[in-house]
């Protein structure tokens, strides 16, 4: 352990002693079970862009539609999520775990044998609205399972790195699954996954919930819920639409209202659904910022690549998936190292230097030219800025649920999960605007060169973004909470 982190104390489940990175037989099956219904939602977050195009066609959404495939996931997976940690708090983490692992199950059987869009749709909502649920108990079941120390650290680690990969996964695997057997098994293939989840977990996970179990908030978890909602809707519109459309507008300005409501809320009752003193501990506000920005970065690379392969280089939308194949194995192994770096630097030097390394993996890319051989360029960036990215996640985890206490575990990572749904949400749209806006000024050049410059200066802004990041985390984030 670093001075960063606070000695081991006692957890809801079999735990290890500070400092010890051994794990028990019931500590690795848990842990096996909690990251495969992590990953298992992770891969949920891009599964189905590939093959877009093909269900529509198969299910009857227009063109203009098929967007609502992806916006219903992330509009309930980010607006509900931290709702959903503050009642497994209260109603018990791992009877929400199984629920939602339930709701996970019936909506991909229901996505997979869907005919109409209005029964898709559906599907999807349960899938986002089982992320919500299913996310935030997991990451608390996991903290509840191992004391402070290297060994919650290493199942941190893992956690990140598998969330992570989930989404370049889930890219790769929905191009490989439309391909060689149909869409459906983009909903199929969580059915299995579900049912062998729910008979391992009640073995191995023990409950835990807060001893003390005040009423929930109902104003603040209304408020909160539809602030978070109106956010994403406006920003996914954003990227489909533009960022002075009306309903773009409507949506933020609508966001903002509300959240502001909830903070006077919170201020107002007794048993608020956050306590606005956590938000004051440097641990839990910088770090939930380091996490939202290492998510919105690095998911916001991926989409600016992907345009690039696709309209400059001319890549097939599975080749350009394969492309990231590189990034995922950069992602396993920065999840695998990143719990070492924050053991041997502590979790504020893992944040600052995993991004000033993703900075400078990134910042090469507006090199990248017409040319086929950029590929190589960006194989072997892609990857550093995979590593590097993920010891930033891994110190975002470590710091944003350390010396939190064990009431409010399902909180916390209820604000780590919407902090990483939020930033997947939000980097797409504005690194979009970017890249629309310079190809828009662009006249009189042909398309693949217009979208050439709009990456490289996305590019520019990204890696700027990963600099700012490092800068602000090494200047207001303390080396221990106090509180």
């Amino acid at each position: 352990m670093t001075t960063d982190q606070a000695p081991a104390s006692e957890t809801a489940g079999e735990t290890t002693t500070t400092g010890d990175a051994r794990m028990t037989r019931r500590q690795r099956t848990a842990l096996v079970v909690l990251l495969t219904a992590s990953f298992t939602l992770a891969v949920d977050f891009s599964i189905l862009n590939v093959a877009l195009p093909t269900i529509g066609a198969d299910v009857g959404f227009g063109i203009a539609n098929l967007q609502w495939i992806a916006t219903a996931f992330a509009l309930c997976s980010a607006g509900f999520t931290l709702l959903m940690g503050r009642v497994a708090d209260i109603a018990g983490r791992r009877r929400m775990f199984l629920i939602g692992m339930v709701l996970l199950g019936a909506g991909s059987l229901a996505g997979g044998l869907a005919t109409t869009p209005a029964v898709l749709l559906v599907a999807r909502v349960a899938q986002g609205f089982a992320t919500a649920i299913v996310v935030p108990a997991a990451l608390a079941l996991l903290i509840g399972t191992f004391a402070e120390g290297r060994a919650r650290d290493k199942a941190l680690g893992l956690n990140g790195s598998l969330m992570a990969a989930g989404f370049t996964t889930g890219a790769i695997l929905g191009g490989l699954l439309t391909d060689l057997l149909s869409w459906r098994w983009a909903f199929f293939i969580n059915v299995p996954i579900a049912i062998a989840v729910l008979v391992v977990a009640p073995i191995v996970l023990k409950e835990g919930r807060s001893e003390n179990r005040p009423r929930l908030d109902v104003p603040g978890a209304v408020f909160v819920t539809l602030g978070l909602l109106a956010l994403v809707f406006g920003l996914t519109n954003a990227a489909e639409s533009s960022w002075t459309d009306p309903l773009t507008l409507g949506a933020l300005a609508a966001s903002v209202c509300l959240l502001a409501v909830f903070v006077a809320v919170e201020r107002a009752v007794s048993h608020p659904l956050i306590p606005l003193g956590m938000l004051t501990r440097s641990n839990v506000a910088w770090g939930n910022i380091a996490g939202f920005l290492a998510f919105a970065t690095e998911t916001s690379l991926v989409f600016l690549l992907t345009i690039y392969l696709q309209k400059v280089l001319d890549y097939t939308p599975l080749a350009a998936g394969l492309s990231f194949a590189v990034l995922g194995l950069g992602t396993v192994i920065g999840g695998l190292l990143g719990p070492k770096v924050v053991g041997r630097f502590g979790n504020k030097a893992a944040i600052v230097g995993g991004f000033l390394v993703q900075a400078a993996a990134t910042l090469p890319l507006v090199l990248i030219s017409e040319s086929g051989n950029s590929i190589w360029l960006i194989l072997v960036a892609t990857f550093v800025g995979g590593v590097a990215n993920l010891v930033v996640i891994v110190g975002f985890m470590i710091t944003a649920t350390t010396d939190v206490p064990e009431s409010e575990h399902g909180l916390a990572t209820g604000l780590t999960t919407m902090s990483q749904q939020v930033g997947i949400t939000m980097g797409t749209p504005v690194m979009s605007a970017v890249l629309t806006a310079v190809v828009l000024a662009s006249t009189g050049v042909p398309e693949a060169t217009a979208v050439l410059d709009g990456v490289t200066t996305a590019v520019w802004v990204n890696g700027g973004l990963c600099i700012v990041a490092a800068v602000a985390v090494a200047a207001f984030l303390r080396r221990r909470a106090a509180f």
